[in-house]
């Protein structure tokens, strides 16, 4: 929210800011939806603008928080054993290449 004030006939601006608890109480009021974004603005002295910005992002760091962490690990072990069975696979050819090329340079 942005006071104007005028001192000396210049007018000044100055912002208010919200700490992250002011934040998070409006926000968690804007989700409960028990009063209209219009009537949290009014009591918290904020923008509906801003109301509804903080209600997505604490909605969007909730969603974030229940994503599953193993699935990632699962997607490791993957690329692991694939990375495993190239590594043998190139050994075997390295071998016979070995092999074809003692049998050529003797």
């Amino acid at each position: 929210m942005i006071l104007l004030s005028t001192f000396g006939g210049k007018m000044s601006v100055k912002r208010l800011s919200f700490s992250a608890a002011e934040k998070f109480k409006v926000a968690l009021e804007a989700i409960r939806s028990e009063l209209t974004i219009a009537e949290i603005s009014a009591k918290y002295g904020v923008h509906a603008t801003q109301i509804s910005k903080w209600k997505k992002q604490a909605l969007d760091y909730l969603a974030a928080s229940f994503v599953d962490k193993k699935k990632p690990q699962d997607n490791h072990k993957k690329e692991l054993a694939e990375l495993y069975q190239q590594i043998g696979q190139l050994k075997v050819e390295n071998d016979f290449f070995k092999k074809k090329c003692d049998l050529f340079f003797r």
